[in-house]
This record gives C-alpha cells, sequence and structure tokens, in this order.
C-alpha cells in the first residue's frame, strides 16, 4: 500500500511543535509495518544546510494558482528508510521562519497545489494522500473539484489528521476564490464557510475520505462545542468516518537507555535517575538533594498548557518542599512570573526561558514530577516521554492526557499518574500536594507507580497498526 503525508513540518528538518514530531516518526513505524511511506513538505529555507545538501532534484514544472504561474521544484532526500520530497519555491519559502506571514493562504495553497500536482512527475500513485493540520486541509477538496475525472488521481482517497482544532487556515472567501477556482458552491455555510471567511480545515473535514485526530478523548471531545471551536456540528455530522489514534513517540529518539545527553543511562533504575536529578540541580544551583521532589515544566508558556491555574496557585506550590524547574518559552506574561519566582524562591526555582531539545532531555531524565495541567490537549507528547523517562506525569484529564495517564489509586495499585478533572487551580494544588505526600510518604505506592509505568507501551506499533487498519478499510 502507498501512502503519501502531506505536512507543514517534519522533524529533523523543521520544527515548531508536536506535529513535527508525528511526521517525523510515525512514516518511519509504517515503513518497518510494510507500506511504502512518503512525505511531502515545503523546502523551507530554515532547514539546515547539512539536509538541504542531501538533497536531489527530481523535478520542476509551472503550477496554475489563480492567476499567477508559479514555478515549483522537487527535490527528494531519503532519510531513516523514509523519501521526503520537499516542494521549493523560494519566493514563498525561502524565509525566516514558517509561518506568520501576510500570504499564508498563497503559501501553502501553493502547497496544497503543488501536492497534487507533482504525483504524476514523481512515479508514485497513491492509494491515501494524508493530509495533516489546515496546511494541507485544501488537498482533498481541490482533488475532488479539479482532478478526480483524470484516471492518474480517479481512485486516490485522502484522509485528514487533527493535531489541534483550534488552528483553522481561515482566510477570506474571495482569496479563496482567487486562488483556488472554486466555485460559488463551495462557500455556502455547509461546505468551506466559516467566521464569514473559508477555511482550510474545514475543507480537509469536510472532503475527505477519513478523518482522524491524535487520541480517542479528543475524537469525543471536538464534537461538543466547548472543545469543538465552531465546527462541532460537521464533526458530528461525520462522527462515523472520525477516528480518534493516539500518538506515539520515537523509542529510538527517546530512549533513557541510550540517550547521549544523560549524565547516567538507565531503564528503570530509579538510583540512577537519582544521579541525573543531583548532576543537574548541581549544574543549575540548586541544593543537591536526591530527596527533594523535583517537579518540571518543558512546555509551551500559553494558556492552553495550564499556565492560568499555576499562576494562581504558584505560592503555594512554592511553600512545597520541592524544586521546580522550568523550561520553555510562550507568552511574556508567564515567562516573566517564572523569572521573578527563580529571583525571590532561588533554591527552589530555576527558569530557563528559552527551548533546547538536549536540556529537555535531561529534564524528562531528572524530574520525580511532569507536571502538564493543560486546559485543552489534543494528544501532548510531554507526557509519553515523561513516562518513559519514569517522570511520573500530573496532568488535567483531557484529551490525550486522561487517554495515556491513568491515575493512581492506592487501593487497588493501579495507576501511572495523578490526574484531575475540573479545570481548577485548587483542584491542580491538591493534586500536586497528594503527588508530593506519596514521593515523600508513601515509598511502596512509589514503587508501584514506577512498576505500572514500566509496563505501558507509547511507540508507535499500537497507533500505526490502527492507521493501516484505516487505510484498509478506505481503499478495499
Amino acid at each position: 500500500m502507498k501512502i503519501l503525508f502531506a505536512a507543514s513540518e517534519a522533524v529533523p528538518f523543521i520544527k515548531t511543535g508536536g506535529l513535527a514530531d508525528v511526521i517525523g516518526s510515525l512514516p518511519k513505524e509504517l515503513t518497518r509495518q510494510g507500506l511504502d511511506v512518503r512525505v511531502i513538505l515545503p523546502k523551507y529555507g530554515d532547514i539546515p544546510a547539512k539536509y538541504r545538501d542531501l538533497m536531489t532534484h527530481v523535478t520542476s514544472f509551472d503550477v496554475q494558482l489563480g492567476w499567477r504561474k508559479q514555478y515549483i521544484g522537487i527535490d527528494m532526500l531519503v532519510h531513516e528508510g523514509v523519501t521526503y520530497y520537499f516542494v521549493d519555491n523560494e519566493f514563498y519559502y525561502k524565509r525566516s521562519g514558517i509561518y506568520g506571514f501576510g500570504d499564508e493562504a498563497e503559501r501553502f495553497g501553493f502547497f496544497c497545489r503543488g501536492v497534487i500536482e507533482a504525483l504524476p512527475y514523481l512515479d508514485f500513485g497513491p492509494d491515501v494522500i494524508h493530509c495533516h493540520d489546515w496546511q494541507a486541509g485544501m488537498i482533498p477538496v481541490l482533488l475532488k473539484a479539479h482532478y478526480q475525472h483524470l484516471p492518474f488521481f480517479s481512485e486516490i482517497k485522502t484522509m485528514t489528521t487533527v493535531h489541534n482544532l483550534k488552528y483553522q487556515g481561515v482566510f477570506g472567501q474571495q482569496v479563496f476564490k482567487d486562488l483556488f477556482g472554486l466555485s460559488d458552491d463551495h462557500f455556502s455555510g455547509t461546505a468551506l464557510e466559516l467566521h464569514g471567511g473559508a477555511s482550510f480545515l474545514k475543507g480537509g473535514l469536510l472532503y475527505s475520505d477519513q478523518i482522524t485526530t491524535v487520541s480517542q478523548t479528543y475524537a469525543e471531545e471536538i464534537q461538543t462545542p466547548y472543545y469543538g471551536e465552531f465546527l462541532d456540528s460537521l464533526l458530528r455530522h461525520r462522527k462515523d468516518q472520525l477516528t480518534g489514534i493516539v500518538n506515539g513517540i520515537d523509542y529510538d529518539v527517546f530512549d533513557p537507555m541510550t540517550d547521549k545527553n544523560l549524565v547516567v543511562n538507565y531503564r528503570d533504575s530509579l538510583p540512577k535517575k537519582t544521579q541525573n536529578k543531583t548532576a543537574l540541580q548541581e549544574r543549575l544551583g540548586l541544593p543537591v538533594n536526591g530527596d527533594i521532589p523535583m517537579i518540571v515544566l518543558v512546555t509551551r508558556l500559553v494558556q492552553q498548557k495550564g499556565l492560568d491555574l499555576i499562576q494562581h496557585v504558584l505560592r503555594e506550590i512554592l511553600a512545597l518542599d520541592i524544586q521546580l524547574v522550568v523550561l520553555g518559552t510562550g507568552e511574556p506574561v508567564y515567562e516573566q512570573m517564572f523569572r521573578n519566582a527563580a529571583i525571590t524562591h532561588p533554591t527552589k526555582v530555576s527558569a530557563h526561558i528559552y527551548f533546547d531539545e538536549a536540556l529537555a532531555h535531561q529534564f524528562y531524565a531528572a524530574s520525580d514530577l511532569f507536571l502538564m495541567p493543560s486546559q485543552f490537549e489534543p494528544c501532548g507528547i510531554g507526557q509519553l516521554i515523561a513516562l518513559r523517562y519514569r517522570s511520573v506525569p500530573i496532568v488535567r484529564e483531557t484529551g490525550g492526557l486522561k487517554d495515556t495517564v491513568q491515575p493512581y489509586n492506592e487501593f487497588t495499585g493501579e495507576g501511572t499518574g495523578f490526574s484531575f478533572t475540573h479545570y481548577n487551580a485548587h483542584d491542580m494544588l491538591h493534586i500536586i500536594r497528594r503527588a508530593v505526600f506519596f514521593y515523600k510518604n508513601d515509598r511502596d505506592s512509589w514503587m508501584k507507580i514506577q512498576h505500572n509505568m514500566k509496563k505501558g507501551d507509547f511507540s508507535w506499533r499500537k497507533s500505526a497498526q490502527q492507521y493501516i487498519t484505516l487505510y484498509t478499510e478506505m481503499t478495499s
């Protein structure tokens, strides 16, 4: 079976968030399981030279985008057994950064059109084009509107995966008409219309043969008005084609046994994990004490991630006998909150307002507890890495957090972390206190949690099998 992933970013070439991790790892696992999976991305100027220098030119041609005739080049690179294609147009993609420009509709409209028109040149006729997030959302629309009557394209099926429903690619309807040559009936309320404009993502949700999202709970949540971002009625209408498949992590990348970023490699040895903690304490200038519970935040510092809850009870959190270590960037109010906390509580708080992948690995390895109190979380990758590195997650029960972290029950001995239901700062504070209590006062329970984490499998293996089942059903 032949699958083409169309997405706007992928590890190791370019990354702004969790989408890149998925596109960099899921195709690898699908390939292991016997599929011919290839990936197509824009060729951004920010892709490191070490990868650009390895690319080979495949073909070039012109794409008609409204009244514009634009050059498109296709370059290719095989990385870790997966073939990657790169859509080259320097006007659209040779910029510093990959999002946030005034011509986003045109840039990714060109990408969607280019993906379809490149296929006959690539000698690759996919059974399924698997589109990810809004940037690839117009591919199913354009395929049905302009191409599916042609023999080469007539049997191609499409799947759209929603990684975060909040980002919808909404632009003016005139822009869509200009770029895509679509008739007026594409812009009614039951088609692309959204918020008075039109939406790339809505197009993908409406015109794809299958829709997936990145956890079962999130698939259920987005059919409700609270989480549905004004698309809940459409998702309820298409619920029979909507499947939640939880993300995995790349076990080759996230493996404390082989991770070169760690001071001491380990699998299930708490003494070795503690050596990573004391080494980090020394490096960060915190009191070196393996018995003090270390709580880590590795996240974007934005409200969606629960930072307003932390802000509300930070004083009470810091009254506990803990160390709080933070890594990430985001909204200035939260960045400054942690900077101030590090100044006023230098023996308890270490704030790193930037992002460093190697340091993140060290934080996972050193921490006892991993805090992720998200307002909403389609899947989340942080808690999966934490489980892999035996750092006990504290999460809110939403989306993929609910699906992947089982709350600890001291009566049955079951559970892999701690969780709270309502988006409430004092509920979160209560659970943090509970987690710290078990760490400090009930080592038997703590060891049961560690044992339970050990049994979990958050690799891509099972999830890839679920995708294969869907691909098979779509094409049979």
